[in-house]
């Protein structure tokens, strides 16, 4: 298996035992996972996109992994692994329960959650997973799935196997309606709005366009986050945040 979470806007790649993973945090109180259907067979079902776990973009180890809008269609033939006992309990990307007895799987790009069928194509055995997890990040892997996944497929000896995986039409979110999506970096953020203006007045003499400051509350404090945007695009997105560094904003990152 070769996988990690998106517990915080820093991901971090770790090996551990051979994989590229670090173990979930059970804190804050993880969201319960919707349970599967009696028999232990998952329904597909309309789900609304998850509130976290689903940025425009994002990246591990040098690579960037664009979210895409639906999953509708998806189709896709690689590797798949699985994971276990070191993760059960712990949070998904989604805020939810990790439970390798339920089934569930990880996945690098689709919108979350999702449902998608897996098969092994070496058996011919398929199952349906529930994705609510990022994952996996090594190279020709496409899926990381639960304990109970992978034994239904029968790769729990193997660790991996080569597979199919397709979208359910019922587990599919709607896309954005006749919308494009758009990015937004942030500067950086400040407890003192004194210093977030500062900043932004900089960014605004070296001619960055849509910047602005916004107040909010984390962990019980006001602060103040100076952004920029919209871009359209991915390349004007990192035209953005060159300019914003080279301005003194060094931390620029996606506004999420």
């Amino acid at each position: 298996m070769s996988r990690i979470p998106v517990v915080t806007s820093a991901l971090v790649l770790l090996a551990l035992a051979g994989c590229a993973r670090e173990p979930l945090r059970p804190a804050p109180p993880p969201m319960p996972v919707p349970q599967p259907a009696p028999g232990g067979v998952a329904e597909p079902r309309e789900e609304p996109r998850a509130r976290s776990g689903n940025p425009p973009f994002y990246e591990v180890g040098g690579r960037r992994y664009v979210v895409l809008p639906t999953a509708a269609g998806y189709v896709e033939q690689g590797i798949a692994s699985w994971y276990g006992p070191d993760f059960h309990g712990g949070r998904t990307a989604t805020g939810e329960t990790y439970d390798m007895n339920g089934l569930t799987g990880a996945h690098p790009t689709l919108p979350l959650p999702a449902w998608v069928r897996v098969t092994n194509l070496d058996n011919g055995r398929s199952v349906v997973v529930r994705l609510n997890d990022r994952g996996p990040f090594a190279k020709g892997r496409i899926i990381d799935l639960s304990r109970a996944a992978a034994e239904q497929l029968d790769m729990i000896r193997t660790g991996t196997a080569r597979v199919e995986v397709q979208s359910l039409a019922a587990g599919e979110p709607a896309p954005p309606a006749a919308t494009s999506t758009v990015y937004y970096a942030q500067a950086g953020a400040f407890g003192s709005r004194e210093n977030a203006e500062a900043l932004a007045g900089r960014l605004r003499d070296a001619g960055i366009a849509g910047v602005a400051v916004s107040e909010t509350m984390q962990d019980g404090r006001q602060m103040y986050r100076v952004r920029a945007g919209p871009a359209a695009s991915l390349a004007e997105f990192d035209a953005l945040i060159e300019r914003m560094r080279s301005a003194g904003a060094a931390d620029a990152r996606l506004a999420l």
